[in-house]
């Protein structure tokens, strides 16, 4: 079934909309690029504010559906799109694991790091999302063994999910740089819709900061 709504996507660089853009170069779908200028607050608009209260990137427009939230985004914009092969479809056996890994990102990784990064002490087991660190992290890691992608020899979008995000908490030491993660941040970040997408920011980049100046 086609899909003519139109796509608009709210974007600003060096944010984690940019992994959003990346999903949108492998699903190979037609978009309108809204770019925000986060160095002039352009998020805190009220026009942008009206599409997004909370003043945050990526969301997307498709037609009159507004869509936010990063997760969110993940599950959507394959189940949409499905010609692209990114998501298991409802009766496949792998849509459990492909459900779950997308969700623990959020509900589990996330969190953690936070609270390891602004050194504050976990919530109780019986009351904190992650359960703790260690066991949320050896978790992960154990899955990766399983690779090379999150559904073993199935690439989907949880991989574009988990691998630029952990591209970028790895960078900024928020996750250790274990050779399993490592590994995994270089298959995904070598495709080539990554590189495409992290010139194109570069440039966009540039010109927002010589816009704000």
């Amino acid at each position: 079934m086609s899909d003519d709504r139109k796509l608009i996507f709210f974007h600003s660089p060096n944010t984690r909309s940019a992994g959003v853009r990346v999903l949108l170069e492998e699903l190979g779908v037609p978009y309108e690029l809204r770019a925000l200028n986060m160095k002039a607050g352009e998020q805190r608009g009220a026009d942008y504010l009206k599409t997004n209260p909370m003043g945050k990137v990526p969301a997307i427009l498709h037609g009159d559906v507004l869509v936010t939230e990063q997760v969110a985004l993940y599950i959507y914009l394959p189940d949409i799109f499905p010609k692209a092969g990114l998501a298991p479809a409802l009766d496949d056996p792998q849509r459990g694991t492909y459900l779950r890994w997308i969700a623990y990102y959020g509900s589990c990784l996330e969190p953690a790091v936070v609270d390891r990064f602004m050194k504050r002490e976990a919530a109780p087991a019986s009351m904190c999302p992650y359960g703790d660190y260690d066991t949320m992290l050896n978790t992960l890691v154990g899955q990766l063994r399983n690779g090379p992608y999150m559904l073993g020899e199935r690439f989907s979008a949880a991989d574009l999910l988990w691998g630029l995000s952990l591209r970028w908490m790895t960078g900024f030491k928020l996750v250790p740089e274990l050779p399993e993660i490592m590994d995994y941040v270089g298959r995904i970040t070598s495709r080539p819709s990554f590189i495409r997408v992290t010139e194109a920011d570069v440039r966009l980049s540039a010109e927002q900061q010589a816009a704000a100046q």
